[in-house]
């Protein structure tokens, strides 16, 4: 009877789910007694995950997009208390694959704490393919500092796991946004930033952001699509590929030279 107590309130659930979207009122999931009714019947945080996880996915068929994100954060929170990272992680990143259209800034949200969630537990290694999908809902939000700024975040997560190609890259990706985005003084501060690091410093990918950047200075827009083009640029996430393909973005005039070499800082009013 336990059993078919704990399946009878996910039945609740599900039809109250389906009544919130019927008659347009907002249903609060009851954690409370929910939990109750989890530990009457003898299942683990593990078990009540998977059922959160069951939910969230029927809240996606019936479009109710605020369920979508209570049921998968709760199956999150469940599963960390089982010491389960990954697993919690992964609910999160389920979750706002399903709200990237609806919610973005909800989905982003929670991509951002799967981050976290793995690497606060030290695996960097595993948090790759949420950071592309955190910053392709930003480019298509047309959030591109945002974009950059998580493309950095991830070059820090590649570095501590030693993947340092992917680094590298990252660095390159983050330039190239903020080209695309038509703030030239902001991608050199990054390219700048980034050749302090001896691993890019010496990188196919630093020499291409340092033919690009060159490029701009001197208002070469063959040589823009050129080095836009290559196959350093080509082995890139198609997301940045496709901004790339598009430079230059804007009008582009030539400035006084400002790179690692000379240091000097660059003029506002020579902006593009």
């Amino acid at each position: 009877m336990l059993v078919t107590d704990l399946q009878y309130l996910i039945s609740r659930s599900c039809c109250w789910l389906n009544r919130t979207k019927l008659t347009l009122t907002r249903w609060s999931a009851d954690w409370r007694n929910a939990t109750q009714y989890y530990e009457q019947a003898g299942f683990t945080p593990w078990d009540a995950g998977k059922h959160m996880e069951s939910a969230g996915a029927l809240a996606v068929e019936l479009s109710i997009w605020n369920e979508v994100a209570d049921f998968y954060r709760r199956a999150s929170e469940l599963y960390n208390e089982c010491g389960r990272s990954q697993p919690a992680s992964d609910a999160l990143a389920k979750g706002a694959r399903a709200l990237e259209d609806a919610k973005p800034e909800v989905a982003i949200a929670m991509y951002t704490d799967a981050c976290s969630l793995l690497e606060e537990d030290g695996k960097e290694n595993m948090v790759f393919d949420i950071y592309r999908a955190i910053t392709s809902v930003y480019i298509k939000l047309e959030k591109y500092t945002d974009a950059a700024t998580f493309l950095l975040r991830w070059a820090v997560a590649a570095n501590k796991c030693n993947a340092l190609h992917s680094q590298c890259k990252a660095y390159l990706s983050a330039i190239i946004v903020y080209l695309y985005a038509h703030d030239f003084k902001e991608a050199e501060k990054c390219y700048n930033d980034c050749c302090q690091i001896d691993t890019f410093f010496s990188s196919d990918q630093s020499h291409c952001a340092s033919k690009l950047l060159s490029a701009y200075r001197e208002a070469d827009i063959e040589e823009i699509q050129r080095v836009s083009k290559s196959s350093t640029v080509s082995n890139l996430d198609h997301m940045i590929i496709r901004l790339a393909r598009k430079l230059p973005t804007g009008e582009v005039v030539a400035m006084e030279v400002n790179s690692v070499e000379h240091g000097e800082a660059l003029d506002e009013d020579d902006l593009t």
